[in-house]
């Protein structure tokens, strides 16, 4: 039963602390009153009863100034103003309250900016049209607000006098809020010193950096699921990531991915799927599933698809979008549909490669080791990717199935269209961040020492290419010493001098 209030006071809502006690505004308010069923938004507003504003992770706290009326248009009207777009809010809001509603909240006030946003949100969300006429008076308003949210190109809509620059497109569009830490990020100008970086590496440096980078990236892809796949099948996916962004992204390259990756095809259905699915365990005595994360309906993949094809299609042209945002929208909301049976992590960090590729983010050439540095952060990868999950799967009514699948009986199209993506733009950030300013720098370094080494071992001994590459492993094993069995088999031919004096220039050359 709804409440008589939207201002409810709370200090506990749906499981989140509030940082003192107050009353729910905006989203959280319009949530309660409306009993709908969504993952609750990343930030919700609170009304305090002192007059300081500040944020929080989890809450935007504002003054009794700042509290609406106890009405829908108010509460709308602040979310917009405080709060920004939540498309997933707003779309589970116009289907649970009548038309008429809407439709008497925008009349009061056809001309005004908050009722004219509304108004282009309900046609937009709903496909339905009001019975309203066109608005001729007054100047164009931005859809997002850009002080709250990051923006797209924007589009404008002469019914509403309202320009659309939501950065998706209505089947898939997820939404970026503007932090400290993303906006920290863009100021470091990352590609600047991704340019000045390699503009300063002799181009054979370069092209072995590149080649190394792109089957590290390989073999972290693979290990990531938990797979150690033979060096040809990493050096296969490996030059399949070397081509990100050659091609344009569409069903067909998708499928063709998936064959990439997937070489063994007898236990794997092979093409989109025709059958629930979740990630996570079974149980152990009775094999019912136990999801971490449930996938789209594959009823509804076709939509879906269609949506993040478009989306990127989309975004790929629009220049007002950066690049590691348009690969963290694309990227997790690939694998958040989780659209085959198997292969979908390795081809949602493919599709990082590919946007930053098809952005010109780097120069033709050089892959970003994106697997490598998440392996090296998989804790942090998997809370990024249970942010998404986990306030989903309370949502999600399903049942197990002969075969220990999932069977979701319930609609939850609206639960991959439209999510928050601050915090895997956040991560992405970081991990390119560290590419750029560690990884890249480190292998360079590496390899302009191993280039040394090899010179010098070439001068006094006249050693192969092939037996200074498994000597320089061996030391690397060892933490600059040969090993006994080393000395007695592969390297025997060496005397104990001329052993140690290796051994020295070594640690000489490698003791950074």
């Amino acid at each position: 039963m709804k409440s008589k209030q939207y201002s409810k006071i709370v200090s506990v809502f749906h499981g989140r602390s509030t940082p003192e006690q107050g009353s729910i505004a905006g989203y959280a308010a319009i949530i309660e009153f409306h009993n709908l069923k969504i993952p609750i938004p990343a930030q919700l507003a609170l009304i305090s009863d002192k007059h300081k504003a500040y944020d929080t992770d989890e809450w935007r706290v504002l003054t009794p100034r700042h509290k609406p009326e106890e009405s829908l248009a108010a509460q709308l009207t602040f979310a917009l103003k405080y709060e920004g777009v939540d498309l997933a809010v707003l779309k589970a809001l116009f289907t649970s309250v009548n038309q008429k509603e809407i439709l008497s909240l925008i009349e009061k006030e056809p001309t005004g900016s908050y009722s004219r946003k509304i108004w282009f949100l309900y046609e937009w969300l709903t496909d339905k049209k009001l019975k309203l006429a066109d608005v001729h008076v007054g100047n164009y308003i931005d859809l997002l607000d850009d002080s709250l949210q990051y923006k797209g190109t924007a589009i404008a809509s002469k019914r509403h006098r309202v320009r659309n620059n939501l950065p998706g497109v209505k089947d898939f569009c997820p939404l970026i809020r503007k932090t400290e830490k993303i906006e920290a990020f863009i100021k470091l100008n990352l590609p600047q010193k991704i340019k000045k970086t390699l503009g300063d590496i002799h181009p054979d440096m370069l092209s072995r950096t590149a080649a190394f980078l792109l089957l590290k990236d390989s073999k972290a892809s693979y290990a990531i699921e938990g797979e150690r796949p033979p060096q040809n099948r990493a050096q296969r996916w490996g030059r399949a990531i070397g081509q990100a962004g050659q091609k344009p992204l569409n069903k067909d390259e998708l499928l063709r991915l998936q064959q990439l990756v997937i070489t063994n095809t007898r236990f794997v259905q092979m093409g989109w799927r025709k059958q629930g699915g979740f990630v996570g365990e079974h149980d152990r005595q009775n094999g019912t599933p136990i999801p971490d994360h449930i996938s789209a309906k594959w009823q509804d993949l076709d939509v879906l698809i269609n949506g993040l094809i478009a989306a990127t299609e989309k975004i790929e042209k629009d220049e007002n979008i950066d690049a590691v945002f348009a690969a963290a929208l694309i990227a997790f909301g690939f694998v958040f549909i989780h659209p085959f049976e198997d292969g979908n992590g390795r081809i949602h960090r493919y599709l990082i490669h590919h946007l930053l590729a098809r952005k010109k983010y780097v120069p033709s050439g050089i892959i970003f080791p994106v697997s490598a540095i998440i392996l090296e952060r998989l804790d942090e990868y998997r809370i990024v990717l249970e942010s998404f999950s986990m306030p989903r799967l309370d949502l999600i009514e399903w049942k197990p199935t002969s075969k220990n699948n999932v069977e979701v009986v319930n609609a939850t199209i609206d639960l991959y269209r439209y999510f928050d993506a601050t915090k895997h733009v956040e991560f992405l950030y970081s991990c390119v961040q560290q590419t750029t300013e560690k990884t890249i720098p480190t292998e360079v370094n590496y390899l302009k020492k191993y280039d040394e080494f090899k010179v010098y071992l070439e001068d006094y001994f006249e050693m192969p290419d092939k037996i200074i590459a498994l000597l320089v492993r061996f030391l690397e094993q060892g933490k600059g010493k040969l090993s006994q069995r080393a000395k007695e088999k592969e390297l025997k031919a060496l005397k104990a001098l001329e052993i140690k004096n290796i051994e020295l220039k070594y640690k000489e050359v490698f003791k950074d």
